[in-house]
């Protein structure tokens, strides 16, 4: 009975030795898998902040695998028009694109709220409401019908509210107003009287230059000098009321990312993460700057939106979010969240972010 019990083992261990080598031959051939994978973006090839933005996510995946994943990166309209990008992910034309969830919000209202809420979520809340309230939960709940995994992917900071040929002195101002404005915030100037436009970045010079549109909001000092606004418009406009904290996002075709190995699937998640960081730290470095230029170079007449235009302004914003809240179900939680997230980060925030500015402020004086 022993030598039978020895004879039992010995095979046992011999049948897990096999099995073991087995299963490292098989890690191995996979660490050796390559993949080479399309990004397309809603920007111009390269554009400073927003356009660079992909590229630095492609070189930092490539170096953190190895080589074995390799992001090749089409500007807009090199292998899809920008506002396609969607869609080529989503069918798989591509398996990568970055843009702002606003663009597509004719596949589901719901997608404006993961890009900025007008009066809503500043940067730093946004990156906290997605990454520990819940908010990518819901995003890729939402993008789940359409075969997309979306991770954030940078962010700007508070944007400006942009260019305009006009003075804005009151509501009155707005009405008839033709501007280049996305998202929520569009919809908030057409029902203030105004006709909201979406254009490409790549086409709002022209637009501003021959009439097309009257004023347009694309981001802040350090992008807006890059496309040369200050030669086509007279007066920059803040606060930015419409895109507080605005969410860049990289969108996966969910069957692409399911044939990656958990490692890579790490690297791409690891390397989004690293990139929304990056650009909002590249935005705090390089907006003032640029505006310096802007003004004092430049002759460009900075002005603040009127306090009676902002109160309206916010006032047919809430209207909207309510409505937008019950478009659909998603929609309704997606609010419900986003809502209780803020209640929750202002309170906080006025004995700690606004408090310290007023202390600062103070000590300045």
């Amino acid at each position: 009975m022993r030598i039978l019990l020895t004879m039992l083992v010995t095979l046992f261990l011999i049948g897990c030795d096999k099995a073991a080598d087995q299963t490292g031959i098989a890690t191995a051939e996979a660490s050796k898998e390559t993949f080479e994978w399309k990004l397309v973006t809603t920007w111009p090839k390269n554009y400073p902040g927003l356009g660079l933005a992909p590229e630095n996510f492609a070189e930092k995946v490539e170096a953190m695998s190895g080589g074995r994943l390799k992001v090749k990166v089409f500007g807009a309209g090199q292998l899809v028009p920008a506002f396609e990008v969607f869609d080529a992910v989503s069918q798989g034309t591509a398996e990568m694109g970055h843009g702002a969830s606003y663009y597509w919000t004719g596949k589901s209202k719901a997608t404006a709220f993961f890009t900025s809420i007008p009066f809503g979520l500043n940067a730093q809340e946004m990156n906290g409401w997605l990454h520990y309230g819940g908010g990518l939960e819901l995003w890729r709940e939402l993008y789940n019908e359409f075969n997309l995994i979306p991770f954030a992917a940078g962010n700007t900071g508070v944007q400006m509210a942009g260019w305009f040929n006009r003075e804005i002195n009151s509501m009155e101002d707005i009405k008839g107003l033709k501007m280049r404005i996305p998202g929520l915030g569009g919809d908030v100037i057409s029902r203030a009287g105004g006709v909201s436009v979406t254009i490409s970045g790549g086409e709002l010079y022209t637009a501003m230059q021959t009439g097309v549109i009257d004023a347009l909001e694309w981001v802040s000092p350090y992008n807006d000098i890059a496309f040369g606004f200050h030669q086509v418009a007279k007066y920059y406009y803040y606060p930015g009321w419409h895109e507080p904290g605005p969410t860049l996002e990289l969108i996966v075709n969910k069957d692409a990312y399911s044939e990656l190995p958990e490692d890579l699937q790490a690297i791409v998640e690891v390397a989004a993460r690293a990139v929304n960081q990056d650009m909002l730290d590249e935005y705090t470095a390089r907006n003032n700057e640029a505006l310096i230029t802007l003004v004092e170079t430049h002759g460009v007449q900075l002005r603040k939106l009127p306090d009676e235009v902002v109160t309206e302004l916010r006032g047919i914003a809430a209207e909207m979010l309510e409505e937008l809240s019950e478009d659909s179900d998603i929609a309704r939680r997606i609010a419900e969240s986003v809502k209780s997230f803020q209640r929750q980060a202002t309170e906080y925030h006025k004995i700690s972010e606004e408090a310290y500015y007023q202390a600062r402020k103070e000590g300045d004086e």
